[in-house]
């Protein structure tokens, strides 16, 4: 009888387990901006594919951003609303010029980003992000002069090397579990692991 229930303890252990894996938020995307396979100005086919890209996905905070280009060719600024629309590159919020450039978003807003080459902007290389904050951001149309623009930079830096994946793949997608997760899943082992004992 005592065999049952460590048995009845151990499904009841690892359903818990697989219940909370299930329901476990998403942390963190990374978006390749545009599955394209580079930073560059748009074909003159498709000149609006950057709007159409961010329009098509839902940010959060703690997603990223990362933008692929030559960086002998091209940078990435961000821009005020202002410097968005009339694609002024003086005085950018952010400069990314590595050519592997990520940036985190650690605030709810608008976020415009151009590339820093003159005439690049003018273009339609230029992107505007939205992410929404405690689901009651409201964002503004796109030519609303308006839009509310970070105070300071978020927090950026190069990408960790990887292999490179072919350029087929649209985008990497991190889902990281929990620490919580982590650790419940370490007690469930460990309980499990005692059972047998």
């Amino acid at each position: 009888m005592a065999s049952l229930r460590i048995s009845r303890c151990q499904f009841l252990h690892a359903l818990q387990l697989y219940l909370l894996i299930q329901t476990a938020t998403v942390c963190c995307y990374q978006y390749k901006v545009g599955d394209l396979d580079a930073w560059n100005v748009p074909s003159s086919a498709n000149p609006d594919v950057y709007h159409i890209w961010s329009s098509n996905h839902n940010f959060t905070i703690g997603d990223s951003l990362l933008f692929l280009y030559p960086p002998s060719q091209d940078s990435v600024i961000q821009v005020t609303a202002q410097s968005y629309k009339s694609c002024n590159l003086k005085d950018p919020i952010l400069t990314m010029n590595d050519g592997n450039s990520l940036f985190n978003i650690t605030s709810p807003g608008l976020f415009y980003f151009t590339s820093g080459v003159p005439g690049h902007c003018e273009k339609s290389q230029k992107i505007r992000i939205a992410v929404p904050g405690n689901g009651s951001y409201v964002f503004p149309p796109d030519d609303a002069s308006t839009a509310p623009s970070p105070s300071s930079p978020t927090v950026f830096g190069p990408m960790p090397m990887q292999e490179t994946a072919p350029s087929s793949a649209p985008l990497t997608r991190v889902r990281p579990i929990s620490m919580s997760a982590a650790t419940l899943l370490f007690l469930c082992v460990s309980v499990i692991a005692i059972g047998r004992v």
